[in-house]
């Protein structure tokens, strides 16, 4: 007997895509995770913000003062702990769990593997693989109750090999097979999950850039926009336009999507020129 397809998803518009549910946007603080927590709120969704970065407070914040419903939650997602009080936090403020996107990440640095220290391999495969696992282990008790959805930001690395990212390729690459593997196991639940890989986004993950000073700062800038330029499209993207991808993942307008892995690259992964 085939499952019933639920006739009351959210609609599809801008302003409703989520209304009534409940998102868990971890790494919110900056960047991506910022720009997915406002557009959850835009798109009606009661939001939980969470970061380990005390930042995360004006994303929620921000949410509030434009007429939102959202708070914010500290959390190391490396800590199966913090997680579970994150989760906890958020069912009982909100009194239920929808969706939950996987967004906390951290790149590692550059360096080839065989100069690469075991702490740091350890660090970036527990906060971006590690931490996707154990916030879906918490989250999906109550995923399943709400017919809910998962959306895991990866990245264009966990798809091809690029250089001096040893761990971080590694772990975003584990990130889009466990993405396909809780898509089998949830999906007679009719739980969605589905994996989102950006390419250069306009962002400045971890902080690095900004520990640069002024001149390194611009001379990375200019490199990752020389990079970006040899890509299809030819420019970065800003970081809303990765969020507005995950909130159609998040929706009933994705209601068959599961499993799927969606590059927001540019075209990056359709050439065999990556950049460097």
């Amino acid at each position: 007997m085939s499952p019933q397809i639920s006739t009351d998803a959210p609609g599809t518009s801008a302003s409703d895509q989520l209304t009534g549910r409940v998102v868990l946007v971890t790494g919110a603080a900056s960047g991506i995770g910022r720009a997915i927590a406002l557009a959850a709120a835009q798109a009606g969704a009661r939001v939980v913000v969470s970061d380990l970065q005390p930042e995360g407070e004006q994303t929620a914040r921000a949410i509030v003062d434009a007429g939102g419903e959202a708070f914010f939650v500290p959390c190391d997602v490396a800590d199966a702990q913090a997680v579970e009080h994150l989760v906890a936090e958020t069912v009982n403020h909100f009194g239920q769990l929808d969706v939950l996107v996987n967004n906390a990440g951290i790149s590692g640095g550059a360096q080839l593997a065989h100069q690469l220290e075991v702490d740091a391999w350890d660090r970036v495969i527990a906060v971006n693989l590690r931490g996707p696992f154990l916030c879906a282990r918490a989250a999906l008790p109550h995923l399943i109750a709400a017919r809910g959805a998962i959306v895991n930001i990866a990245s264009t690395y966990g798809l091809i090999g690029a250089p001096l990212a040893a761990a971080y390729c590694a772990s975003k690459g584990g990130l889009i097979n466990l993405t396909r593997q809780l898509a089998v196991d949830y999906g007679p639940q009719q739980v969605r999950v589905n994996a989102v890989c950006p390419g250069y986004i306009d962002t400045d993950m971890g902080g690095g850039r900004a520990r640069l000073g002024p001149a390194g700062q611009a001379a990375a800038q200019t490199r990752r926009e020389a990079n970006a330029a040899r890509q299809p499209l030819g420019r970065q993207a800003q970081a809303v336009e990765v969020a507005r991808v995950v909130v159609f993942l998040a929706s009933g307008a994705a209601s068959f999507m599961t499993g799927s892995v969606v590059t927001v690259d540019g075209g990056c992964t359709a050439t065999f020129n990556h950049g460097s």
